[in-house]
């Protein structure tokens, strides 16, 4: 590792003003972020831990008049355990307690989970200077790249995945992310939090320099809503999702009135399978409409030279999650 400076700040100011400066970066579980550093992945000049912050906003899960809140500081087996997400908001507890090993997520949190860098790994891999670090081609995008986990939906130039269990759930879930920064706090839906590459190579999500995820809201459930995560992986722990999906549905009596779809490790974005969500609308989950949902879900799919599987694969995770909600 390179030399850096560690800063502890006692406040939020502080740790916004320690976090704009170019190369710093701030510590929450370090889940993420220390083996980053070790790999030489980021050019980190500076790390803010945010540990010792009192603000409570950050920690902790309770309600609001809307629904509930949930502090970014909230380690991820917290969420796993709590009553209230468990029953009222199930896919994020399932997507939480799937994350990694128990270590990991009795250190790891919220917010670290939901901002974590790609796992792609010509990025991790210091020998490659690839787009995402700033150079000139995407080594996965390649004809003759490893391509075998990567982005079959809103690929290029760069073909990451988003490895966040937790972001896809809160999308299904329709979350809102609270974040604070040099020019005050904001409130972004979660549909707009997540970007592209195509419209920025460099990032993954819209936070600025300085700016803090503080703690996400969930909406009050409406009656008739339920909600699940499912995932697939080479093991069954200590490993990142091939494909997974959140689905969150609510139901007048029989028929589904309103869904939200949304595909895990498949694309560079939680990727919201809308074609997948206007097939449900309306419809009884028979056998047949749930195989409807389950291609619709996977409409405008280009697979790279190694990962085609991942269609049915991630069909086979939708129709999973819908068959679990019947």
């Amino acid at each position: 590792m390179r030399p850096i400076e560690y800063f502890k700040p006692t406040s939020l100011q502080e740790a916004i003003q320690a976090l704009q400066d170019e190369g710093a970066y701030a510590l929450a579980g370090g889940m993420d972020l220390i083996p980053s550093l070790q790999e030489n992945i980021l050019p980190a000049k500076r790390v803010v831990n945010l540990k010792a912050i009192g603000e409570e906003l950050l920690r902790g899960i309770g309600p609001t008049p809307n629904g509930l809140q949930i502090g970014a500081l909230t380690t991820l087996v917290e969420i796993a355990k709590n009553e209230t997400v468990r029953s009222r908001y199930t896919a994020l507890a399932e997507a939480a307690e799937t994350v990694g090993s128990p270590q990991i997520r009795n250190v790891g949190t919220l917010g670290g989970n939901l901002c974590q860098r790609p796992r792609c790994w010509y990025f991790r891999n210091e020998h490659y200077h690839c787009l995402k670090k700033g150079g000139a081609r995407c080594f996965a995008g390649d004809e003759l790249g490893d391509n075998q986990y990567h982005a079959i939906l809103g690929g290029g130039p760069c073909h990451i995945v988003h490895p966040s269990n937790t972001a896809t759930a809160l999308r299904a879930l329709n979350a809102t992310v609270h974040v604070v920064g040099p020019q005050g706090r904001r409130e972004i839906p979660i549909d707009q939090f997540f970007v592209l590459p195509r419209r920025n190579i460099m990032a993954e999500n819209v936070l600025e320099p300085g700016e803090l995820v503080t703690h996400v809201t969930l909406p009050e459930p409406p009656r008739g809503f339920r909600s699940t995560f499912v995932e697939t992986g080479e093991r069954e722990a200590f490993d990142w999702a091939i494909s997974g999906a959140a689905v969150a549905l609510v139901m007048n009596g029989a028929e589904v009135a309103e869904a939200r779809v949304v595909l895990h490790a498949v694309a560079p974005i939680p990727w919201r399978a809308r074609a997948a969500e206007e097939a449900l609308k309306g419809q009884r989950l028979t056998p047949e409409t749930i195989q409807r949902a389950a291609e619709a879900a996977l409409e405008g799919a280009q697979p790279l030279s190694q990962n085609a599987y991942k269609i049915p694969l991630t069909q086979a995770m939708v129709r999973r999650a819908l068959q679990r909600l019947v």
